[in-house]
């Protein structure tokens, strides 16, 4: 047997079978062998059956009677059934479509089983739960099992692995066994170095192979679970090490500006630079002063004014000529190119910007899929001009255009810059390697990158997947923004909230009102849904409580201009409610909004939750925030009022971490992380550890010329590694 082979040619596989492991992901041997327990049956765990509850999953010991077989009454499908008992009572067993586990017991054997749990009209029952015989023990031999110092209670039984329809969690584990016997594992070498293994008491990949699949005890499945936790976090921050070097091995524009200058454009802000901003500000500037491309990922909630530091950022840059071989030219600027993710966002910051550089003799260009500006206008110098595509085009290659801003199709081939000399990425989560060699010109010279976010990401997290960036924080709002009055509404106190609003909007303020879905469902081809929708929303609103509003809708299937149109109404106040999904959470910035209604609340992450609010704080105005919950469970309300208790949405997305892992923080799929790797990511000493460990890898070794196996099982990995 080899670690390549099919596992149709190492075990005879129905149809079914092989649809399922496909189903599974699992198609060769390795890629069993990588196919990780979820949980085991542990013998600390066995219950007394008097003990049991619905819904737990547990463990019992006993002995089995009254096995059968037989086909259910409606739905005919095979099932075995039998009882086991102990000596506090007994509890019947239920196999669905695994009629045959009945036909591998005998009657009267003591057998320990571990299942769900179920509750029916009869009374509780266990579904499907895996089984493992003990022997011909004596029935009361069973209380040792429940006493520490006994031998047993040290011991596993199977490992659980997740199952489908047609291959069951005990098929994996014996045919996991069959490949454990065959000796396959004799031929595998790790590639990981075994001085990181000794330095953080890791297992070799042979034993922890064994260990996670078969542990002798809590101990050897913890160590091989840190080993490959570790592992995926090791091979993410290596790929990210490696971008980082050969990124930094360009060569950019040196940017030294004058900082009395650079201080008295901070202070034209209507508003004074937090410590925050000035950190990172003097950050920034230390690090575009060097020939090495910097690559700065800056975090801060929504307010905390990131787009004021990169503004300055982008002063300091376009205000500096361009030097050729070290000799500065005494013609031309530098450029900055700043990307949003939306045309919405790209048009308000051109606008912003041009507020920011309209006393100095700087040209702004706007570059989106429906359109070019440019400002200044020659008609009109206070305001902006439309431009065909290819006149901005050749005034940007040229250098006449010092700021160019737009969406995505700033890094197509076809837009050509004479100085490049910063590159801003706003809310660009997945914008990578392979879109950051599009901004390297052919000569070798490189932009500095600042990267932002409003997302509140957990550090641990940061770290990994933006582990080719340095990190800057904006931990603080600025003066005189009042905090967001949130309450949590139950169903019950939506009315009494209605006319608090109606309150507020007296005094000329305006509404979000944000919804789950878009439409409501088709009732013939989904089930029925608490979900509210943005369309029908917007019409109950206008019927039945807010009659005299003009109320609009915003979601993601409308066009690009229409998405335009319905936000500068909103923007200019002729628009008193928008209705709108999600699609509002990035970037929209309307002052004269302090007010939102968040509908179906538990459906949403904190983090996403936290940004949310954030539209309204654009003022300072007190804002409010209404979070709409139908969900009255203590678990679910506990979560929600932590919106209330956290200061900042980092705070926030940590919670969210631990509560309910990494989905609720953008989606742990979207990253390539798994479950296992996400254990890892909440351990912050081994995020550091693996960070560190890979840095000094391609530090000393940036080919992995010295590390051959870890340079092949990189490359295997690298599509795995790239989220772009």
């Amino acid at each position: 047997m080899n670690i390549g082979d099919k596992l149709e040619d190492i075990s005879r596989l129905d149809i079914n079978q092989k649809k399922a492991l496909h189903k599974l992901g699992l198609f060769s041997v390795a890629d069993l062998l990588f196919y990780f327990p979820v949980r085991y049956s542990d013998i600390s765990q066995i219950k007394q059956i008097n003990d049991l509850s619905a819904g737990e999953t547990a463990t019992v010991y006993g002995k089995v009677t009254n096995l059968k077989t037989k086909k259910g009454f409606r739905s005919k499908i095979p099932m075995g059934e039998a009882y086991i008992e102990d000596l506090s009572g007994r509890i019947k067993i239920i196999w669905f479509h695994q009629a045959y586990l009945a036909k591998m017991i005998h009657e009267g054997e003591n057998i320990k089983l571990t299942g769900k749990v179920t509750e029916s009209k009869s009374g509780l029952y266990l579904t499907n739960p895996e089984f493992e015989k003990i022997g011909n023990l004596p029935i009361d031999s069973h209380d040792t099992l429940f006493k520490k110092d006994t031998k047993e209670q040290s011991g596993f039984s199977y490992p659980v692995y997740r199952e489908t329809r047609g291959i069951t969690s005990k098929w994996i584990y014996h045919t996991i066994q069959k490949i454990f016997n065959s000796g396959v594992l004799d031929s595998f070498f790790d590639y990981i170095p075994k001085d990181i293994l000794d330095k953080y008491h890791l297992p070799s990949l042979k034993t922890a192979l064994i260990w996670i699949h078969t542990p002798q005890n809590e101990h050897d499945s913890l160590s091989a679970r840190k080993r490959f936790a570790f592992e995926e976090v090791f091979f993410i921050q290596l790929e990210r090490q490696k971008d980082k070097r050969e990124y930094k091995n360009n060569k950019s524009f040196k940017v030294i500006p004058d900082e009395d200058k650079v201080q008295e454009f901070l202070e034209r802000f209507p508003f004074q630079a937090t410590q925050g901003q000035v950190d990172a500000i003097n950050t920034i500037l230390e690090d575009i002063k060097k020939d090495q491309p910097m690559s700065r990922l800056l975090e801060g909630d929504v307010g905390s004014g990131k787009t004021a530091v990169a503004a300055t950022a982008t002063y300091a840059t376009v205000t500096q000529r361009p030097d050729k071989d070290g000799v500065k030219q005494n013609f031309g600027n530098l450029q900055v190119a700043y990307m949003a993710p939306t045309e919405i966002l790209a048009t308000q910051h051109f606008e912003s910007f041009i507020k920011y550089f309209r006393h100095l003799p700087i040209n702004i260009g706007l570059i989106t899929g429906s359109g070019c500006r440019k400002f200044p206008s020659k008609v009109s110098p206070d305001g902006w001009t439309n431009i065909s595509r290819a006149q901005l085009l050749k005034w940007t290659a040229n250098g006449e255009i010092s700021i160019l801003i737009g969406t995505h199709a700033l890094i197509q081939k076809s837009v050509k810059f004479k100085n490049l000399a910063l590159t801003i990425i706003d809310e660009q989560h997945r914008f990578g390697t392979a879109q950051r060699r599009n901004l390297v010109r052919k000569d070798g010279f490189a932009p500095h990158l600042l990267s932002m976010t409003a997302t509140p990401i957990p550090r641990t997290l940061a770290l990994t997947i933006y582990g080719d960036l340095d990190l800057s924080l904006l931990d603080e709002m600025p003066a005189g923004r009042k905090p967001v009055i949130t309450e949590i509404i139950t169903p019950d106190k939506r009315e009494d909230t209605y006319k608090k609003i109606k309150e507020e909007m007296v005094k000329g303020r305006q509404l979000y009102v944000i919804c789950p879905r878009i439409d409501e469902p088709d009732p013939e081809k989904e089930l029925a849904l608490t979900m509210k929708s943005a369309v029908a929303e917007a019409k109950r609103l206008k019927k039945e409580v807010f009659q005299d509003c003009e109320i609009d809708v915003l979601h993601s299937k409308m066009t690009k201009e229409k998405k335009e149109k319905v936000m500068e109404r909103f923007t200019l106040g002729a628009v008193d409610i928008l209705v709108a999904t999600s699609v509002i959470e990035v970037g929209v910035n309307v002052p004269n909004a302090t007010i939102i209604i968040i509908e179906g609340a538990e459906r949403f992450g904190l983090a996403q939750l936290h940004q949310l609010r954030g539209r309204v704080i654009r003022s300072n105005h007190q804002a409010f925030c209404y979070v709409f919950a139908e969900a009255k469970s203590e678990k679910t309300m506990h979560r929600l009022n932590a919106l209330k208790t956290a200061k900042n949405g980092f705070e926030l997305s940590e919670l969210d971490l631990t509560l309910r892992g990494a989905g609720e923080l953008g989606g742990a799929k979207q990253w390539g992380i798994t479950d296992l790797g996400m254990e890892a990511i909440k351990n912050i000493k081994m995020v550091e550890a693996a960070r560190l460990e890979a840095t000094n890898l391609i530090t000393t070794d940036p080919d992995l010329i010295h590390h051959p196996l870890l340079k092949t099982m990189l490359s295997k990995k690298h599509l795995e590694l790239h989220f772009e």
